[in-house]
Protein backbone atom coordinates (compact mmCIF):
# COMPACT_ATOMS: atom_id res chain seq x y z
CA UNK A 1 0.00 0.00 0.00
CA UNK A 2 2.87 2.37 0.76
CA UNK A 3 4.29 1.78 -2.70
CA UNK A 4 0.89 2.53 -4.27
CA UNK A 5 0.54 5.74 -2.28
CA UNK A 6 4.00 6.78 -3.43
CA UNK A 7 3.01 5.99 -7.00
CA UNK A 8 -0.17 8.05 -6.59
CA UNK A 9 1.73 11.08 -5.28
CA UNK A 10 4.28 10.88 -8.08
CA UNK A 11 1.58 10.39 -10.71
CA UNK A 12 -0.45 13.32 -9.40
CA UNK A 13 2.56 15.62 -9.50
CA UNK A 14 3.54 14.47 -12.99
CA UNK A 15 0.03 14.96 -14.40
CA UNK A 16 -0.27 18.41 -12.84
CA UNK A 17 2.99 19.38 -14.53
CA UNK A 18 2.46 17.77 -17.92
CA UNK A 19 -1.27 17.82 -18.76
CA UNK A 20 -2.01 20.98 -20.80
CA UNK A 21 -5.00 23.17 -19.84
CA UNK A 22 -6.94 22.45 -23.05
CA UNK A 23 -6.72 18.72 -22.31
CA UNK A 24 -8.37 19.10 -18.88
CA UNK A 25 -11.89 19.71 -20.17
CA UNK A 26 -14.32 17.10 -21.57
CA UNK A 27 -14.30 16.51 -25.31
CA UNK A 28 -17.23 18.05 -27.16
CA UNK A 29 -16.37 17.40 -30.80
CA UNK A 30 -14.99 14.30 -32.52
CA UNK A 31 -11.72 16.15 -33.14
CA UNK A 32 -11.27 16.79 -29.41
CA UNK A 33 -10.41 13.11 -28.94
CA UNK A 34 -7.12 12.23 -30.60
CA UNK A 35 -7.16 9.14 -32.84
CA UNK A 36 -3.59 9.48 -34.12
CA UNK A 37 -2.36 8.10 -37.42
CA UNK A 38 -0.69 9.74 -40.40
CA UNK A 39 -3.88 11.56 -41.47
CA UNK A 40 -4.85 12.97 -38.10
CA UNK A 41 -4.95 16.78 -37.82
CA UNK A 42 -4.31 17.95 -34.26
CA UNK A 43 -6.74 20.63 -33.10
CA UNK A 44 -3.88 22.45 -31.37
CA UNK A 45 -0.29 21.95 -30.28
CA UNK A 46 -1.37 20.98 -26.77
CA UNK A 47 -3.29 17.96 -28.08
CA UNK A 48 -0.12 16.76 -29.82
CA UNK A 49 2.05 17.51 -26.79
CA UNK A 50 -0.32 15.55 -24.53
CA UNK A 51 -0.20 12.52 -26.83
CA UNK A 52 3.59 12.69 -27.16
CA UNK A 53 4.34 13.01 -23.45
CA UNK A 54 1.91 10.25 -22.46
CA UNK A 55 3.12 7.94 -25.24
CA UNK A 56 6.74 8.48 -24.24
CA UNK A 57 5.83 7.27 -20.75
CA UNK A 58 3.80 4.38 -22.18
CA UNK A 59 0.65 5.67 -20.50
CA UNK A 60 -1.49 5.56 -23.63
CA UNK A 61 -1.42 1.80 -22.93
CA UNK A 62 -0.48 1.74 -19.24
CA UNK A 63 -0.80 -2.01 -18.65
CA UNK A 64 0.94 -3.16 -21.83
CA UNK A 65 4.48 -4.58 -21.55
CA UNK A 66 7.18 -1.91 -21.39
CA UNK A 67 9.35 -3.92 -23.82
CA UNK A 68 6.90 -2.92 -26.58
CA UNK A 69 6.49 0.68 -25.44
CA UNK A 70 3.63 0.20 -22.97
CA UNK A 71 3.56 1.54 -19.43
CA UNK A 72 4.18 -1.80 -17.73
CA UNK A 73 1.87 -0.82 -14.86
CA UNK A 74 0.03 -3.22 -12.62
CA UNK A 75 -3.77 -3.23 -12.58
CA UNK A 76 -3.71 -1.29 -9.29
CA UNK A 77 -1.29 1.31 -10.65
CA UNK A 78 -3.35 1.71 -13.82
CA UNK A 79 -6.44 2.33 -11.68
CA UNK A 80 -4.59 5.05 -9.81
CA UNK A 81 -3.54 6.65 -13.09
CA UNK A 82 -7.18 6.65 -14.26
CA UNK A 83 -8.32 8.14 -10.96
CA UNK A 84 -5.71 10.87 -11.00
CA UNK A 85 -6.52 11.77 -14.60
CA UNK A 86 -10.20 11.97 -13.67
CA UNK A 87 -9.35 14.18 -10.69
CA UNK A 88 -8.03 16.93 -12.97
CA UNK A 89 -10.45 16.18 -15.81
CA UNK A 90 -7.66 14.99 -18.12
CA UNK A 91 -8.73 13.57 -21.45
CA UNK A 92 -7.44 10.24 -22.68
CA UNK A 93 -4.45 11.16 -24.85
CA UNK A 94 -5.40 8.60 -27.50
CA UNK A 95 -8.46 6.64 -28.55
CA UNK A 96 -8.05 4.00 -31.23
CA UNK A 97 -8.92 0.51 -32.41
CA UNK A 98 -5.22 -0.15 -32.10
CA UNK A 99 -5.45 0.24 -28.34
CA UNK A 100 -8.85 -1.35 -27.83
CA UNK A 101 -8.83 -4.17 -30.39
CA UNK A 102 -5.92 -5.23 -32.59
CA UNK A 103 -3.26 -4.35 -29.99
CA UNK A 104 -4.57 -6.80 -27.36
CA UNK A 105 -5.00 -9.44 -30.09
CA UNK A 106 -1.38 -9.04 -31.22
CA UNK A 107 -0.14 -9.27 -27.65
CA UNK A 108 -2.01 -12.56 -27.27
CA UNK A 109 -1.72 -14.14 -30.73
CA UNK A 110 0.89 -12.18 -32.67
CA UNK A 111 4.44 -13.20 -33.53
CA UNK A 112 7.36 -11.44 -31.90
CA UNK A 113 8.02 -9.72 -35.24
CA UNK A 114 4.43 -8.44 -35.40
CA UNK A 115 4.54 -7.18 -31.83
CA UNK A 116 7.74 -5.25 -32.39
CA UNK A 117 6.50 -3.82 -35.69
CA UNK A 118 3.03 -2.73 -34.61
CA UNK A 119 2.71 -2.36 -30.83
CA UNK A 120 5.12 0.60 -30.40
CA UNK A 121 3.36 2.43 -33.25
CA UNK A 122 -0.03 1.80 -31.62
CA UNK A 123 1.22 3.13 -28.28
CA UNK A 124 2.65 6.23 -29.96
CA UNK A 125 -0.51 6.87 -31.99
CA UNK A 126 1.38 6.71 -35.28
CA UNK A 127 -0.99 4.31 -37.03
CA UNK A 128 -4.79 4.52 -37.34
CA UNK A 129 -6.31 1.05 -37.61
CA UNK A 130 -9.70 0.10 -39.01
CA UNK A 131 -11.60 -3.18 -38.76
CA UNK A 132 -12.56 -5.26 -41.81
CA UNK A 133 -15.30 -7.53 -40.47
CA UNK A 134 -18.87 -6.93 -41.68
CA UNK A 135 -19.81 -7.46 -45.32
CA UNK A 136 -22.95 -6.83 -47.38
CA UNK A 137 -25.45 -9.55 -46.37
CA UNK A 138 -23.06 -10.74 -43.65
CA UNK A 139 -23.27 -8.32 -40.73
CA UNK A 140 -24.47 -10.17 -37.67
CA UNK A 141 -23.79 -13.44 -39.53
CA UNK A 142 -20.09 -12.66 -39.55
CA UNK A 143 -19.00 -16.26 -40.13
CA UNK A 144 -20.66 -16.11 -43.56
CA UNK A 145 -18.11 -13.61 -44.88
CA UNK A 146 -17.08 -14.04 -48.53
CA UNK A 147 -13.96 -11.86 -48.93
CA UNK A 148 -11.30 -14.20 -50.32
CA UNK A 149 -7.55 -14.33 -49.74
CA UNK A 150 -5.65 -16.35 -52.32
CA UNK A 151 -2.31 -17.84 -51.31
CA UNK A 152 0.50 -16.54 -53.54
CA UNK A 153 3.47 -18.04 -51.74
CA UNK A 154 4.92 -15.22 -49.67
CA UNK A 155 1.73 -13.14 -49.73
CA UNK A 156 -2.05 -13.20 -50.11
CA UNK A 157 -4.13 -11.47 -52.76
CA UNK A 158 -7.44 -10.27 -51.30
CA UNK A 159 -10.68 -9.60 -53.16
CA UNK A 160 -14.04 -8.66 -51.68
CA UNK A 161 -16.00 -5.93 -49.96
CA UNK A 162 -16.36 -4.77 -46.37
CA UNK A 163 -19.07 -2.46 -45.06
CA UNK A 164 -19.62 -0.32 -41.94
CA UNK A 165 -15.84 0.02 -41.76
CA UNK A 166 -15.46 2.77 -39.17
CA UNK A 167 -13.17 5.59 -40.34
CA UNK A 168 -11.65 3.54 -43.15
CA UNK A 169 -11.20 6.82 -45.01
CA UNK A 170 -8.75 7.96 -42.33
CA UNK A 171 -7.07 4.63 -41.55
CA UNK A 172 -3.50 3.60 -42.33
CA UNK A 173 -3.88 -0.17 -41.79
CA UNK A 174 -6.73 -2.68 -41.61
CA UNK A 175 -7.08 -5.88 -39.59
CA UNK A 176 -9.26 -7.96 -41.86
CA UNK A 177 -11.13 -11.24 -41.70
CA UNK A 178 -10.78 -13.19 -44.94
CA UNK A 179 -11.75 -16.63 -46.17
CA UNK A 180 -8.62 -18.65 -46.88
CA UNK A 181 -10.34 -22.02 -47.35
CA UNK A 182 -13.65 -21.68 -49.25
CA UNK A 183 -14.41 -25.39 -48.88
CA UNK A 184 -14.17 -25.47 -45.09
CA UNK A 185 -17.13 -25.33 -42.70
CA UNK A 186 -18.68 -21.94 -42.04
CA UNK A 187 -16.65 -20.97 -38.98
CA UNK A 188 -13.50 -22.64 -40.30
CA UNK A 189 -11.34 -21.53 -43.19
CA UNK A 190 -11.24 -17.93 -41.90
CA UNK A 191 -8.01 -16.06 -41.22
CA UNK A 192 -7.06 -12.65 -39.81
CA UNK A 193 -4.58 -10.63 -41.85
CA UNK A 194 -3.15 -7.12 -41.60
CA UNK A 195 -2.46 -4.87 -44.56
CA UNK A 196 -1.59 -1.31 -45.50
CA UNK A 197 -4.62 0.71 -46.65
CA UNK A 198 -2.43 3.02 -48.74
CA UNK A 199 -1.97 0.68 -51.68
CA UNK A 200 -3.56 0.18 -55.11
CA UNK A 201 -6.80 -1.77 -55.02
CA UNK A 202 -8.19 -0.27 -51.79
CA UNK A 203 -11.23 1.96 -52.48
CA UNK A 204 -13.12 3.62 -49.64
CA UNK A 205 -16.52 5.31 -49.88
CA UNK A 206 -17.95 7.02 -46.75
CA UNK A 207 -21.57 6.27 -45.80
CA UNK A 208 -23.60 9.30 -44.73
CA UNK A 209 -25.72 8.60 -41.64
CA UNK A 210 -28.98 10.17 -40.46
CA UNK A 211 -26.92 12.22 -38.01
CA UNK A 212 -25.23 13.95 -40.94
CA UNK A 213 -21.86 12.36 -40.15
CA UNK A 214 -19.93 9.73 -42.11
CA UNK A 215 -17.92 7.60 -39.67
CA UNK A 216 -18.79 4.38 -41.54
CA UNK A 217 -17.51 3.41 -44.96
CA UNK A 218 -17.78 0.85 -47.71
CA UNK A 219 -14.37 -0.65 -48.47
CA UNK A 220 -13.67 -2.39 -51.78
CA UNK A 221 -10.64 -4.70 -52.03
CA UNK A 222 -9.41 -5.50 -55.53
CA UNK A 223 -6.23 -7.60 -55.66
CA UNK A 224 -4.97 -6.13 -52.39
CA UNK A 225 -1.70 -7.53 -51.08
CA UNK A 226 -1.12 -8.78 -47.54
CA UNK A 227 2.30 -10.26 -46.79
CA UNK A 228 2.38 -13.67 -45.14
CA UNK A 229 4.21 -12.26 -42.13
CA UNK A 230 1.05 -10.20 -41.47
CA UNK A 231 -1.08 -13.30 -40.88
CA UNK A 232 -2.14 -13.23 -37.20
CA UNK A 233 -2.26 -16.66 -35.61
CA UNK A 234 -2.62 -19.83 -37.65
CA UNK A 235 -4.02 -20.06 -41.17
CA UNK A 236 -7.74 -20.96 -41.20
CA UNK A 237 -7.94 -20.47 -37.41
CA UNK A 238 -8.97 -16.83 -37.43
CA UNK A 239 -12.40 -17.31 -35.90
CA UNK A 240 -10.95 -17.74 -32.42
CA UNK A 241 -9.06 -14.44 -32.79
CA UNK A 242 -12.12 -12.76 -34.29
CA UNK A 243 -14.18 -13.77 -31.27
CA UNK A 244 -11.49 -12.47 -28.93
CA UNK A 245 -11.43 -9.18 -30.80
CA UNK A 246 -15.21 -8.89 -30.60
CA UNK A 247 -15.08 -9.00 -26.80
CA UNK A 248 -12.76 -5.99 -26.84
CA UNK A 249 -14.85 -4.19 -29.45
CA UNK A 250 -18.01 -4.61 -27.39
CA UNK A 251 -16.30 -3.31 -24.27
CA UNK A 252 -15.04 -0.29 -26.25
CA UNK A 253 -18.48 0.48 -27.71
CA UNK A 254 -20.11 -0.01 -24.33
CA UNK A 255 -17.86 2.69 -22.88
CA UNK A 256 -18.62 5.20 -25.65
CA UNK A 257 -20.05 8.49 -24.48
CA UNK A 258 -18.73 8.19 -20.92
CA UNK A 259 -16.67 11.40 -21.18
CA UNK A 260 -18.70 13.48 -23.61
CA UNK A 261 -19.01 17.04 -22.32
CA UNK A 262 -22.50 17.56 -23.69
CA UNK A 263 -23.95 14.86 -21.42
CA UNK A 264 -22.05 15.74 -18.25
CA UNK A 265 -24.00 17.08 -15.33
CA UNK A 266 -27.51 16.06 -16.37
CA UNK A 267 -29.00 17.26 -13.09
CA UNK A 268 -27.24 20.63 -13.30
CA UNK A 269 -28.46 21.13 -16.86
CA UNK A 270 -31.97 20.16 -15.82
CA UNK A 271 -31.93 22.68 -12.95
CA UNK A 272 -30.78 25.41 -15.33
CA UNK A 273 -33.58 24.64 -17.79
CA UNK A 274 -36.48 23.61 -15.54
CA UNK A 275 -35.69 25.27 -12.21
CA UNK A 276 -36.18 24.22 -8.61
CA UNK A 277 -39.28 23.75 -6.47
CA UNK A 278 -38.62 23.73 -2.71
CA UNK A 279 -34.99 22.92 -3.36
CA UNK A 280 -35.55 20.01 -5.76
CA UNK A 281 -35.95 19.75 -9.51
CA UNK A 282 -39.37 21.12 -10.39
CA UNK A 283 -40.22 18.37 -12.91
CA UNK A 284 -40.78 15.27 -10.76
CA UNK A 285 -40.87 12.89 -13.72
CA UNK A 286 -37.58 14.20 -15.06
CA UNK A 287 -36.08 14.08 -11.58
CA UNK A 288 -36.99 10.40 -11.26
CA UNK A 289 -35.63 9.60 -14.73
CA UNK A 290 -32.30 11.31 -14.04
CA UNK A 291 -31.98 9.55 -10.66
CA UNK A 292 -32.76 6.18 -12.20
CA UNK A 293 -30.26 6.76 -15.02
CA UNK A 294 -27.56 7.90 -12.56
CA UNK A 295 -27.97 4.74 -10.49
CA UNK A 296 -27.83 2.55 -13.61
CA UNK A 297 -24.72 4.36 -14.82
CA UNK A 298 -22.98 3.89 -11.46
CA UNK A 299 -23.87 0.19 -11.55
CA UNK A 300 -22.44 -0.05 -15.06
CA UNK A 301 -19.16 1.62 -14.03
CA UNK A 302 -18.74 -0.68 -11.02
CA UNK A 303 -19.58 -3.77 -13.08
CA UNK A 304 -17.06 -2.76 -15.75
CA UNK A 305 -14.40 -2.33 -13.07
CA UNK A 306 -15.20 -5.74 -11.56
CA UNK A 307 -15.02 -7.47 -14.94
CA UNK A 308 -11.75 -5.70 -15.61
CA UNK A 309 -10.32 -7.04 -12.36
CA UNK A 310 -11.54 -10.55 -13.19
CA UNK A 311 -9.98 -10.35 -16.64
CA UNK A 312 -6.68 -9.20 -15.20
CA UNK A 313 -6.82 -12.10 -12.75
CA UNK A 314 -6.99 -14.51 -15.68
CA UNK A 315 -10.69 -15.31 -15.55
CA UNK A 316 -11.30 -13.84 -19.01
CA UNK A 317 -14.05 -11.53 -20.24
CA UNK A 318 -15.98 -13.86 -22.53
CA UNK A 319 -19.72 -13.30 -22.71
CA UNK A 320 -19.53 -10.56 -20.08
CA UNK A 321 -18.41 -8.23 -22.88
CA UNK A 322 -21.92 -8.59 -24.34
CA UNK A 323 -23.33 -7.48 -21.00
CA UNK A 324 -21.09 -4.39 -21.02
CA UNK A 325 -21.89 -3.65 -24.64
CA UNK A 326 -25.65 -3.92 -24.12
CA UNK A 327 -25.79 -1.96 -20.86
CA UNK A 328 -23.32 0.71 -21.96
CA UNK A 329 -24.95 1.51 -25.29
CA UNK A 330 -28.49 1.40 -23.95
CA UNK A 331 -27.49 3.69 -21.06
CA UNK A 332 -25.81 6.06 -23.50
CA UNK A 333 -28.99 6.15 -25.61
CA UNK A 334 -31.08 6.92 -22.52
CA UNK A 335 -28.61 9.63 -21.50
CA UNK A 336 -29.15 11.50 -24.76
CA UNK A 337 -32.89 10.97 -24.61
CA UNK A 338 -32.84 12.61 -21.17
CA UNK A 339 -31.15 15.63 -22.73
CA UNK A 340 -34.03 15.88 -25.18
CA UNK A 341 -36.39 15.87 -22.22
CA UNK A 342 -34.37 18.59 -20.50
CA UNK A 343 -34.06 20.94 -23.47
CA UNK A 344 -37.27 20.07 -25.31
CA UNK A 345 -37.54 21.43 -28.85
CA UNK A 346 -34.27 23.32 -28.38
CA UNK A 347 -32.45 19.98 -28.40
CA UNK A 348 -33.68 19.28 -31.93
CA UNK A 349 -32.16 22.44 -33.44
CA UNK A 350 -29.95 21.48 -36.35
CA UNK A 351 -28.24 24.76 -37.14
CA UNK A 352 -26.96 27.84 -35.38
CA UNK A 353 -24.00 28.71 -33.20
CA UNK A 354 -26.09 28.63 -30.03
CA UNK A 355 -26.78 24.94 -30.66
CA UNK A 356 -23.24 24.14 -31.82
CA UNK A 357 -24.40 23.19 -35.28
CA UNK A 358 -27.02 20.74 -34.08
CA UNK A 359 -24.55 18.81 -31.95
CA UNK A 360 -27.10 17.64 -29.41
CA UNK A 361 -29.51 16.27 -32.00
CA UNK A 362 -26.69 14.73 -34.03
CA UNK A 363 -25.20 12.92 -31.04
CA UNK A 364 -28.64 11.64 -30.03
CA UNK A 365 -29.11 10.15 -33.50
CA UNK A 366 -25.61 8.65 -33.39
CA UNK A 367 -26.41 6.69 -30.23
CA UNK A 368 -28.83 4.58 -32.26
CA UNK A 369 -25.87 3.24 -34.22
CA UNK A 370 -24.03 2.33 -31.00
CA UNK A 371 -26.73 -0.24 -30.24
CA UNK A 372 -26.23 -1.81 -33.68
CA UNK A 373 -22.46 -1.80 -34.31
CA UNK A 374 -20.47 -4.63 -32.79
CA UNK A 375 -23.63 -6.75 -32.63
CA UNK A 376 -27.14 -5.42 -32.05
CA UNK A 377 -28.69 -5.17 -28.59
CA UNK A 378 -30.97 -8.07 -29.49
CA UNK A 379 -27.99 -10.28 -30.32
CA UNK A 380 -26.25 -9.29 -27.08
CA UNK A 381 -29.37 -10.28 -25.12
CA UNK A 382 -29.35 -13.68 -26.85
CA UNK A 383 -25.70 -14.18 -25.88
CA UNK A 384 -26.35 -13.10 -22.29
CA UNK A 385 -29.36 -15.38 -21.96
CA UNK A 386 -27.51 -18.43 -23.31
CA UNK A 387 -23.93 -18.00 -22.10
CA UNK A 388 -24.37 -16.15 -18.81
CA UNK A 389 -27.86 -17.08 -17.59
CA UNK A 390 -27.87 -20.55 -19.15
CA UNK A 391 -31.40 -20.16 -20.50
CA UNK A 392 -32.53 -22.68 -23.10
CA UNK A 393 -30.12 -25.36 -21.88
CA UNK A 394 -31.47 -28.85 -21.31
Amino acid sequence: MADLETFRAETRAWLEKNCPPSQRVPAEEFEDTCWGGTKWKFVNQEQKDWLDVMAERGWTAPEWPSEYGGGGLSREEAKILTQEMARIGARAPLFSMGLSMIGPALLKYGTEEQKRQHIPNIVAGKIWWCQGYSEPNYGSDLAGLQTRAEDKGDHFIINGQKVWTSYANLADWMFCLVRTDPDAAKHAGISLVLFDMNQPGVTVKPIRLISGKSPFCETFLDNVRADKNQLVGEINRGWEIASYLLTHEREMIGNMGQSTAITKGLHEQAVAQVGLDNGVLADTGLRSDITRWTMDDMAFQLTAERIGDETKAGQGTGAASSMLKYAGTENNKRRHELLLGIYGTQALAWEGEAFKGGQMASQWLRTKGNTIEGGTSEIQLNIISKRILGLGEK
